[in-house]
């Protein structure tokens, strides 16, 4: 387990089998003398909460224990009854059925058991509490310099490991954690994966059509609590929910067009805007779900891209790599998987993967490798916890993916088989 405000974001295994995994550490901030008081007042709290659910259930307790101790006191003088009688016709009936009763008195033992162990727990809280309101009142006497250049330390070894880390392939996704609930059933939110660790800006863009507002916030606890830093008006309204946001710049697909729009969010202007050539829209070649997803515009380590389908393929997904700043096609790869049997579909180091549905139930069950030009079918599940994802994106940064699950903005964490790079690779 780790403190809180610590994630972990992925794990891996080297060439040797061990196990690795990458650990954001928690702002500097959370270092300081107000945070940790806040952090003990909260488990201060807690703490008293269960002193107090632990008195209602002791009392509840002992006075069940004293039923149960008469009980068991009239199981026994009616055993010894028994044994004085039990030559009688009747009493050999009765006798039956105080064997069939018998069971339960290991049961009333593991009762009187549970009583004890509770009344210790009663105690151990007291004393838990005892011990943290000490340390309360004492803790303007800790030094957390040093504890906070430990921290530091270990942030900058964790970067350092992460950098050594090469592209991976998929191997497994669990989660989600439900980040928040909020707007319609789709939409998309985002994080810059090229933007500095201290840069933690979100992006959210609520309904896959009619729609050219986006609404940013500094940070992710700003996007719980709703505290917006600015809003954009974008020129034109989007269509669909697979949008990107790279490097500063918001990617997306113009509304009744295959055209792939670049907004830059430092200077509020289109940079650039280009044609997908021949690229379905307007619900031609959409996933499963339809919202004008034709068109699915996603980022990882090796760049920019665009997947799509067109008539000359057939309606199966294209893959085609793009210039972020010119929006210049700089390679494309056909694949034979139909577009319109896709749920949705991500990017991780240069290999796309697809989900077969966007409904509960559903596995990432296709991957094509741009690298090698080859495909396989795949068997990895995910949890659709709120049985429609109209978006799923990989973020490379993060080593997360980010999604809209029916009105719920969640992540995913990713296990991806790493290969560690060492001095000699360099």
């Amino acid at each position: 387990m780790f403190p809180e405000g610590w994630q972990i974001y992925s794990s891996a295994q080297d060439t040797e089998g061990r196990c690795i995994c990458t650990v954001v550490a928690p702002e500097q901030n959370l270092c300081s003398r107000d945070a940790k008081e806040g952090q003990l007042r909260q488990l201060l709290e807690k703490v008293q909460n269960m002193s107090q659910s632990i008195e209602v259930l002791n009392l509840r307790t002992q006075r069940d224990f004293q039923y149960i101790m008469r009980m068991e006191g009239q199981f026994k003088g009616l055993r010894s009854k028994f044994r004085q009688i039990e030559t009688n016709r009747k009493t050999q009936e009765l006798k039956g059925k105080m064997d069939a009763l018998q069971p339960l008195i290991p049961v009333l033992e593991q009762y009187k058991t549970d009583a004890q162990l509770i009344s210790q727990f009663k105690q151990e809280i007291r004393n838990l509490s005892m011990v943290l309101t000490a340390i309360q009142g004492e803790i303007g006497t800790y030094d957390y310099e040093e504890l906070q250049q430990t921290v530091l330390n270990l942030e900058s070894r964790l970067h350092n490991c992460m950098s050594k880390l090469t592209c991976g392939k998929l191997m497994k996704i669990t989660g989600p954690v439900t980040v928040k609930t909020s707007g319609t059933r789709f939409g998309a939110w985002m994080t810059d994966p090229q933007a500095s660790p201290r840069n933690n800006r979100v992006w959210y863009m609520d309904s896959y059509t009619n729609n050219k507002i986006v609404k940013e916030y500094k940070s992710i606890a700003d996007f719980v609590s709703g505290a917006e830093s600015r809003t954009y008006n974008l020129p034109f309204k989007w269509a669909g929910t697979d949008h990107v946001v790279y490097n500063g710049s918001l990617y997306y697909n113009k509304v009744q067009s295959n055209i792939v729009v670049c907004y830059r969010f430092e200077t509020g202007r289109v940079v650039t805007q280009r044609a997908l050539e021949n690229a379905g829209f307007h619900n031609v070649y959409p996933y499963t779900w339809g919202g004008f997803s034709d068109i699915d515009l996603m980022a990882d380590e090796l760049g920019l891209w665009a997947v799509y389908a067109t008539y000359q393929n057939a309606g199966n997904i294209v893959i085609s790599q793009l210039n972020p700043e010119t929006l210049q096609v700089l390679g494309t790869w056909n694949t034979e998987y139909s577009k319109r049997n896709a749920g949705e579909s991500f990017m991780i180091c240069g290999t796309l993967y697809i989900t077969n549905s966007h409904l509960t139930g559903a596995k990432v069950y296709y991957s094509y490798s741009t690298k090698t030009s080859s495909y396989e079918y795949t068997d990895i599940p995910f949890h659709n916890q709120f049985f429609h994802m109209s978006m799923l994106d990989y973020n490379a940064r993060d080593r997360a993916l980010y999604g809209w699950n029916n009105g719920h903005q969640v992540l995913f964490n990713v296990t991806l088989f790493n290969i560690i790079k060492t001095e000699d690779d360099s």
